[in-house]
């Protein structure tokens, strides 16, 4: 059966009431994805998965997955890294030497910042307003249109979306009163059909978020350095990756996502990292999180930044400067694999101080070697 073709996706505009979808009669494979009908991409998931990138990944779920990661081009990614004793300043110092590429990029785009907000009442765990406000004091000289801070969190409050009692949480709307600035709950967006690996194998439907396939967005995916409780670490990838899945009203996809296991989850994150990808990752390790992240681990005091339009390259260094094994991370030794970034140290250019002196081993999450499953 050839699938139907999707539509064309619209100009991103938060305050746009979302049309009326065309229908289709595809069958699907729950009760909950017949309702809601929604559209197949224009390659097939067998296609997707016995072809290209995809299927090398694959390939390495059943016969064992590499031992390290390795880039497929000789080309140098670029990551700014620095230190210092204020967190607003470091990501603003971040930034300042990647300052013409991003004003290059953000021209005509509508920049969308997408914070970290886990949502309990320990601050540790969630993207810091001062964080946010170091992007924005960067953005505001050359970039004059209103910036969406926006977020999808997993969590639900009264059957509704959380987004926004997280907002209130982590003090973020002052935001909108100092900057340029609104926050957007992306959890009442249209979306996009993806597919990937159910928990037997077959293949799985999960409904994203448009807005981070929307070629006029801009996406800034700005978190903590944190160890997480399935996927080992949380930065700049799974900050936007499992962020896409929405959380609404029809179902909750995030949960979707994360009833797989741990060797399809690492599998399913990067075949969604094959379309969606932030524009740029900034990563504030002002204060990081180890131990039972992504909400219940302790501080670490490690007043380090780093900023790189490389999603890939930014969180490989990352993981170094958390002391984890970045061939430990399923997901992004996939996306290093398949050529979506630079996993390999020597093909990493880093401007700033050497990051070496500045190593924390972060202590893991106490079910790690559950996590570590993916690699058997």
């Amino acid at each position: 059966m050839t699938a139907p073709t999707d539509q064309t996706m619209e100009p991103f505009n938060p305050l746009r009431i979302p049309k009326k979808k065309r229908m289709n009669k595809t069958p699907y494979l729950d009760k909950a994805s017949e309702i809601l009908r929604t559209r197949i991409e224009r390659r097939s998931f067998l296609g997707g998965l016995l072809t290209g990138t995809a299927g090398a990944a694959f390939g390495t779920l059943i016969s064992g997955a590499p031992a390290g990661a390795k880039t497929q081009t000789e080309e140098t990614s670029v990551v700014s890294f620095t230190t210092g004793n204020d967190r607003r300043e470091l990501v603003h110092q971040t930034l300042e030497p990647l300052e013409r590429d991003i004003r290059r990029a953000v021209k005509g785009k509508q920049v969308v910042i997408k914070p970290n907000l886990v949502g309990n009442d320990q601050p540790l765990c969630a993207t810091h307003p001062d964080a946010i406000r170091g992007v924005l004091d960067f953005l505001k000289p050359f970039y004059k249109r209103t910036v969406l801070i926006a977020e999808s969190t997993g969590r639900r409050y009264n059957n509704k979306s959380g987004t926004f009692n997280h907002f209130e949480l982590y003090n973020y709307p002052p935001l909108e009163r100092e900057y340029n600035a609104k926050l957007v709950d992306l959890n009442t967006r249209p979306t996009i059909t993806e597919w990937v690996v159910g928990a037997e194998g077959r293949p799985l439907d999960i409904r994203t978020i448009d807005t981070f396939q929307d070629p006029d967005a801009y996406i800034i995916s700005l978190c903590r350095l944190k160890t997480h409780n399935a996927l080992v670490v949380t930065l700049s990838a799974k900050n936007v990756l499992f962020a896409s899945p929405i959380n609404d009203d029809i179902r909750h996809e995030k949960q979707r996502m994360h009833s797989v296991g741990t060797r399809n989850l690492n599998f399913n994150v990067f075949l969604l990292a094959r379309k969606i990808q932030p524009d740029l990752a900034v990563i504030d390790g002002f204060e990081g999180m180890e131990g039972n992240g992504p909400t219940k681990g302790t501080p670490v005091d490690h007043r380090v930044a780093l900023a790189s339009a490389d999603f890939v390259a930014a969180d490989r260094v990352g993981c170094m400067l958390m002391g984890v094994d970045f061939g430990d991370v399923g997901y992004l030794t996939y996306c290093a694999n398949a050529g979506l970034g630079r996993g390999d140290l020597s093909a990493i250019h880093i401007i700033g101080p050497d990051p070496a002196p500045h190593v924390i081993p972060y202590a893991l999450h106490e079910n790690i070697a559950q996590q570590l499953e993916w690699k058997n």
